[in-house]
């Protein structure tokens, strides 16, 4: 059998065959009725994914590629508030601050946000506010409804990142008043690297900019849509999207509260085992900030050194994720995102148990046994 690593990271993960299959195949025309079906097929079964009924576009460009398009579009010569606590919510603020007046509403990384302060650059006049809802970097659940409540009672626009919760976790677009959102496709659908999806919703179409991005110019997206074909405005990643379509037939297969409920399982078992060795959670929760049900963040323990217990990891054919920037040597991550299950989260969790022991830290409990507890 051929040897393959798993990836056990918070993207990209796992591709089912079929979808790997989906971009084995011969070129064909993007101006076509074919291509067209394929992408119609990506729009209708990710509309109720993102939990929305607004207008949604699929862009040949990674998750960062939808969250410039969002601000680009929607943002340019705005004062825009940027709600931080963590990699990605930095780096849209760092997005913003290309096309108008950011302000970052900052906390610690890997805690809760604050948003009273968001409230208060509400109250000074931002019309755009951004929001990472899952923060990957450190494994916490931004509350996504109350920022969307804010932003809606001071007329401000508001852009969801969901590029780590949609697909894998419940996303509810629309009923929490986001209006943009953006996926990627290598996260919980997935799907190769190389795609992001992102809606818009009529608020934001009367706020649209005069000054767009060229090739993310969503208008451009908007009119290319509405044709008699679907079709792209620019030359797409066919095979890309043959491999996108493949995997939103299996989310549709499967069910979207059935594969929300397997993430959140997945990621419940890490979480235990995580608990019975003895090791510290790294985020700080409260009753608004959650933990992510799509990757779990693990503070490493004294005396354990990152390279070397990743590397042992690695070894055995798993790769699992570290920290980022000043969180690098200081916590590790174990994604639960895409196609995979038990048993490819209990052979992470041996893996990482036994690292830990060759590595010199002594767990206090058997935290494969209890993974396994929340998955049997």
């Amino acid at each position: 059998m051929e040897k393959e690593p798993l990836l056990m990271l918070p993207g990209p993960v796992p591709m089912p065959e079929r979808v790997r299959a989906a971009m084995m195949r011969q070129a064909i025309n993007h101006r076509g009725a074919e291509f067209g079906e394929i992408y119609a097929d990506c729009v209708r079964i990710l509309k109720p994914v993102f939990g929305t009924d607004n207008e949604l576009f699929v862009i040949s460009g990674s998750g960062t590629a939808a969250m410039e398009a969002a601000v680009g579009n929607f943002g340019r010569g705005k004062k825009i508030a940027c709600l931080v606590n963590g990699k990605f919510g930095e780096r849209l603020y760092k997005i913003a601050q290309r096309y108008g007046t950011a302000r970052e509403v900052s906390s610690e990384w890997g805690t809760p946000l604050d948003l009273a302060a968001l409230e208060r650059e509400l109250e000074e006049g931002a019309e755009m506010v951004t929001l990472v809802h899952n923060e990957t970097s450190v494994a916490i659940k931004n509350p996504a409804e109350k920022v969307g409540k804010l932003a809606r009672k001071y007329d401000a626009l508001f852009v969801m990142d969901g590029i780590t919760s949609i697909g894998g976790d419940d996303v509810r677009a629309d009923a929490w008043g986001a209006d943009i959102a953006v996926v990627g496709s290598q996260k919980c659908l997935a799907a190769p690297a190389g795609l992001s999806a992102i809606s818009v919703g009529e608020r934001a179409w009367e706020r649209l900019c005069d000054q767009r991005p060229y090739y993310l110019d969503l208008a451009a997206y908007r009119k290319s849509a509405s044709a008699k074909l679907m079709e792209t405005p620019y030359t797409p990643a066919v095979p890309l999207f043959l491999a996108l379509r493949e995997a939103c037939l299996i989310v549709e297969e499967e069910g979207l509260e059935n594969r929300i409920a397997r993430h959140r399982r997945l990621s419940s078992a890490v979480r235990a085992a995580a608990v019975a060795w003895g090791l510290e959670l790294f985020p700080k929760t409260d009753a608004d900030h959650t933990y992510s049900n799509t990757v779990t963040a693990v503070t490493i323990p004294d005396g354990v050194k990152d390279s070397d217990f990743r590397g042992s990891i690695k070894k055995m054919g798993i790769e699992i994720a570290g920290g980022q920037d000043h969180l690098k040597g200081k916590i590790f991550r174990i994604g639960s995102m895409g196609a995979v299950g038990a048993p490819e989260t209990l052979a992470t969790l041996a893996a990482v148990e036994s690292s830990l022991k060759k590595n010199g830290f002594t767990p206090k409990g058997d935290g494969v046994m209890a993974a396994a507890g929340v998955l049997g």
